[in-house]
Parts: C-alpha cells; sequence; structure tokens
C-alpha cells in the first residue's frame, strides 16, 4: 500500500509537470530525426546548394536495419543526458527541501520510497522510448524497407535493460547527495567513463551493460539472441539490483535533513 501510494504521487507529479507529454515527444523527436534526415540528405545537400552546376551527390541508400539503429544511438547520447536530468532531482530535490525527512517519519520503509520512485521513471521513460523507436520504426518501414516489428521490438526490450540500468545509477547518486547538479554530473561522467572502459577492454568486458548496444544490431537483422547479450543482461540485472539495495542503505545512513 505504501509503494503504491508513492508510486501514484510519482506518476501524479510528473503529469503536473507534464512530463507525459513532452518527455515522449522529446524522444520521438530523437528517434525520427535520423531516418528522415538520412532519407532526405540529397534533398537537404541540393537546396542549400554548394555543388557545381551539374553535379551529382549520389549517397547509397543505408540498410533498414542500420537506420533503425541511428535512433537508438541518439538516444544514447542526447537521451540519456535528458535521462539524466529528468532525475537527478528525484530523491535529492526532496532530500534538500525536507520532503523526504516528512514522508520518512511516516511509517513508509525506505525500501518502498526508493524502488516506488524508481519504478515510476522507469515507467515514464521506457513508454516514452518505446513510443519513440515505434515511430522510428515506421519510418524506416517508409522509406527504407522492411525491419521486423518483432525483432525491433526483441532490441527496444533488450535496449530498455540499459536504460533501467542508467536509470538505477542516478537513483543511486540522488541518495549520496542532496545537489540535483551534482547527481547530474556524477551520472553522466559514470555512463562515459563506463563506456570508455568498456570500449578500451571490450574483449574482457564482454558482460559490460554498456556492451548491450553493441550486441543489438545482430538481434535487429537476425532475431536470434546471442550468448553475449544474454550474459551481459543478466550481468546488468544484477547490478541494477545492487544499485538499489546500495540506494536504500545510503540513504538509511545518510542523515535527512
Amino acid at each position: 500500500m505504501q509503494w503504491l501510494t508513492i508510486y501514484k504521487k510519482e506518476c501524479l507529479e510528473s503529469a503536473r509537470n507534464y512530463k507525459w507529454v513532452w518527455v515522449p515527444l522529446v524522444f520521438i523527436l530523437f528517434c525520427i530525426m535520423d531516418p528522415l534526415t538520412t532519407y532526405y540528405l540529397p534533398q537537404i545537400l541540393e537546396s542549400t546548394g554548394g555543388l557545381p552546376d551539374g553535379a551529382t551527390f549520389d549517397i547509397p541508400t543505408p540498410p533498414a536495419a542500420n537506420v533503425f539503429m541511428m535512433s537508438i544511438s541518439q538516444i544514447n547520447t542526447l537521451g540519456v543526458l535528458v535521462i539524466a536530468l529528468i532525475t537527478m532531482g528525484t530523491i535529492a530535490g526532496e532530500r534538500k527541501s525536507g520532503v523526504a525527512e516528512l514522508i520518512l517519519v511516516k511509517p513508509v520503509s525506505y525500501t518502498a520510497y526508493v524502488t516506488a520512485k524508481w519504478a515510476a521513471h522507469v515507467t515514464l521513460v521506457l513508454l516514452s522510448i518505446f513510443v519513440g523507436l515505434i515511430a522510428s520504426w515506421y519510418y524506416v518501414q517508409l522509406l527504407f524497407g522492411d525491419v521486423s516489428f518483432i525483432h525491433a521490438l526483441s532490441t527496444a526490450g533488450f535496449y530498455g535493460l540499459y536504460i533501467i540500468f542508467v536509470i538505477s545509477i542516478s537513483l543511486f547518486m540522488n541518495t549520496w547527495t542532496k545537489t540535483p547538479g551534482l547527481v547530474l554530473f556524477l551520472t553522466i561522467s559514470i555512463i562515459m567513463i563506463l563506456n570508455l572502459v568498456t570500449s578500451v577492454f571490450s574483449h574482457l568486458l564482454e558482460w559490460s551493460p554498456t556492451n548491450i548496444t553493441s550486441y543489438l544490431p545482430s538481434l535487429l537483422r537476425t532475431g536470434e539472441v546471442g550468448q553475449d547479450l544474454w550474459l551481459a543482461s543478466l550481468f546488468t540485472i544484477v547490478t541494477i539490483v545492487l544499485l538499489l539495495f546500495g540506494a536504500i542503505q545510503t540513504l538509511k545512513r545518510k542523515e535527512i535533513v
């Protein structure tokens, strides 16, 4: 009952801030940007000029699966930044304002408080991303060729696991500091460091959560989930659980003022 009340409160707060409107719209924009610009690039170049008279600019049409993956790449950069911005004040802001203290003096467990907030943001972000990727799939299907909808959904599902990992990092950082701006900085920094370390030691860190995106093109094309993707997904789930446990324990130890 406590958990559901906090979850509903977070969802209602998102509705009051119009997050249920602008967050999906932002992700739709991110996801359809590359398919549209890639398809209309010759016309864009022609309209802007700069080519000699009579010159032609032939751009080979990329495979449909590659174009769909461009949308995921956009989410992996700009989208992750938006997610960090959305979640940076989830707990830190309430700790700073004293709202968290008022909630936790009631018979509300730390576990319910942390996990309900986590679940509310996971719901908002995943729904927004899935809507954006469905829009991307539609335009890719329309402009570039066939991409299996089932394969696209599977790809979005595994990518959603990585997004939950990102949200969990941000939530964990929320329990370390009361400054939302610092939460944003730490979250982005950790993700950048993880990406850098994984890219340098990719042969040793095949199970890294940041490697999930590198296994998705094969899943999208064949529909088969490789062993590396299963391993990375399993490790990501374990890491998410540990981050949530760490967030709960950290919040218990911190003095809420």
